[in-house]
């Protein structure tokens, strides 16, 4: 008998998962201290490779000093100052989930209907695989002109980001649905709108929040693009200010900040999928 192999193989069952898990973690932290050691001990007022120490106080002082060129925060009619890494996340997090859920929601409503009107399907398909191969970044100088510098043209880059993948997305996983059950609830006296939403868009929904969950990186990227290019506050625009003085002790716990948002985010819908559509047998990694 064979024995199972526990790591290289096919059919591998690796041991001690977590700890393989955290192991590239562990190597990529190592190197950056040993570098940013060796770096500081040449030059000790090098900028490039922070130290930890020199990390953590940057980054408890942009969470502590108040911005002074925001207004702050009213809750319940008292306004408390905003430091700058609160007044960064919020500006972000405005930006980013009223985008997301637009395109969400957008694409997923125009992406059924395509997927099972032809009429539709003929009119809008060609015009959404066109646009959907536009990079959204090409068209962000038009969407400052046109829009201005505010969080506008911010969502609307985001939009454009997801809802064109959202929409072929949604379009396709209905294109594969059996064609007998729109006949068999059409035949049982089914309105073709009742077909589409209580026959449907229940079986393509966990299809719909594995798009979402992929389409969220893109959507981070275009986000801080975006800030890096034209912001007065958020994640992308304190990158963007900080980079002018090589300010890496507050960019790269600011790039920390953003992972652990982005990774949370993915985690959350992975584990809502998990467990409201635990039929759903395709495996997420």
């Amino acid at each position: 008998m064979r024995k199972t192999p526990r790591f290289f193989g096919l059919h591998a069952e690796p041991r001690f998962a977590l700890a393989l898990a955290l192991l590239p973690f562990a190597i990529l932290i190592s190197f950056y201290l040993y570098s940013s050691y060796e770096r500081l001990k040449e030059n000790p007022s090098d900028k490039l490779l922070p130290s930890a120490n020199q990390m953590a106080n940057a980054a408890v002082k942009m969470a502590t000093v108040e911005d002074p060129t925001t207004e702050g925060i009213t809750v319940f009619g008292h306004t408390f100052p905003t430091p700058y890494l609160l007044g960064d996340t919020l500006a972000s997090f405005k930006r980013f989930y009223i985008g997301v859920i637009a395109y969400s929601l957008l694409g997923l409503i125009l992406g059924l209907n395509m997927g099972v009107f032809p009429g539709l399907r003929t009119l809008l398909l060609p015009f959404v695989v066109a646009l959907s191969n536009v990079p959204p970044i090409t068209i962000f100088p038009i969407l400052l002109i046109a829009f201005g510098a505010d969080d506008f043209s911010k969502i609307v880059i985001i939009f454009l980001a997801g809802f064109f993948t959202i929409t072929r997305d949604i379009y396709l996983a209905v294109e594969k649905m059996p064609k007998e059950q729109i006949t068999k609830a059409l035949t049982l006296g089914a309105s073709q709108l009742q077909v589409v939403y209580r026959i449907v868009l229940p079986q393509i929904k966990p299809r719909f929040f594995e798009s979402l969950r992929l389409s969220l990186p893109s959507a981070w990227v275009y986000l801080i693009t975006a800030e890096y290019i034209s912001a007065a506050q958020g994640l992308g625009y304190r990158i963007s200010l900080m980079r002018r003085t090589l300010g890496m002790d507050v960019i790269i716990p600011y790039v920390i900040l953003i992972t652990l948002l982005a990774v949370s985010a993915d985690w959350a819908l992975k584990s809502f999928i998990a467990w409201r559509y635990s039929w759903y047998g395709k495996k997420e990694e």
